[in-house]
């Protein structure tokens, strides 16, 4: 059995974070580790409270599933603060994956700060070297390259800076994008457009965490970088569709959709 391990914070409601991510290897048929950097008490409404995890703590969470599972591909998503990503980096420096996608988390879907304003910078220096792929958003993309982002063309150029930066490939996602979503995929020298349709919720909690989890598990299983993107993509697509009406805010993903 491959495993794909999440590095990433709590969710509490189950829509986003670590449950989302567990969530979505499961469906991939992958088995699912996971390292708790953050504790968040949010819901499908916003957050209300963010508790940091010991650095140290941290670490030892994940030399101690290094030392036993056969990890397969990783991904990071939100660290919190400095001390915790730097201490992440260095351990996956010692001890790279196979696979690492970087899911670059600081703000909440509904638009609360999730970590401290100097996180970005050290997530260009100690984190995006070792990315296999970086999946930020349109804000997260303009944050991380320090330009505007706002249509396909500028998604494009954030894309190749994310890899100038370091990172093997970057996936700019368009769910933000007005009208049809679109999104962009720069890897091995070539940028790829990948359009979708506007489907299920207007917004949606946790879909950035469902798609970086999706490749992961798809990178776990062998399948290659933009086989793995598109394969993510269809899954998150099924599960827009199939969102229930759960909770007073932006509802969840169905993620027992099919991820074939």
């Amino acid at each position: 059995m491959r495993v794909a391990l999440s590095i990433a914070g709590s969710d509490p409601s189950g829509g986003a974070g670590v449950q989302a991510d567990l969530k979505t290897f499961h469906a991939f048929g992958v088995y699912g580790a996971a390292v708790i950097t953050t504790l968040t008490a949010q819901n499908t409404t916003g957050v209300r409270g963010l508790l940091a995890v010991d650095p140290g703590f941290v670490g030892l969470q994940l030399e101690a599933v290094l030392d036993d599972l056969p990890v397969d591909a990783a991904k990071t998503g939100l660290l919190g603060s400095v001390a915790v990503l730097e201490r992440v980096a260095a351990i996956l420096t010692a001890r790279p994956p196979r696979a690492l996608v970087v899911d670059p988390v600081t703000v909440a879907g509904t638009g609360e700060p999730l970590a401290d304003p100097d996180v970005l910078p050290a997530l260009r220096r100690a984190l995006l070297p070792l990315a296999t792929l970086v999946t930020p958003n349109l804000a997260e993309a303009a944050a991380l390259t320090g330009r505007a982002v706002s249509d396909v063309a500028t998604m494009g150029a954030a894309a190749r800076a994310c890899v100038d930066l370091g990172a093997r490939a970057a996936l700019v996602t368009g769910g933000h994008l007005p009208g049809a979503p679109c999104d962009v995929l720069y890897a091995d020298g070539t940028l790829t457009e990948l359009p979708g349709e506007r489907v299920g919720p207007p917004v949606a909690h946790g879909t950035g965490c469902t798609l970086s989890a999706a490749i992961t598990a798809a990178l776990a299983m062998g399948i290659e970088l933009p086989q793995a993107v598109v394969r993510a993509r269809r899954y998150v697509t099924r599960a827009l569709l199939g969102a229930p009406a759960l909770g007073r805010g932006h509802p969840p993903l169905d993620h027992r959709a099919p991820s074939s």
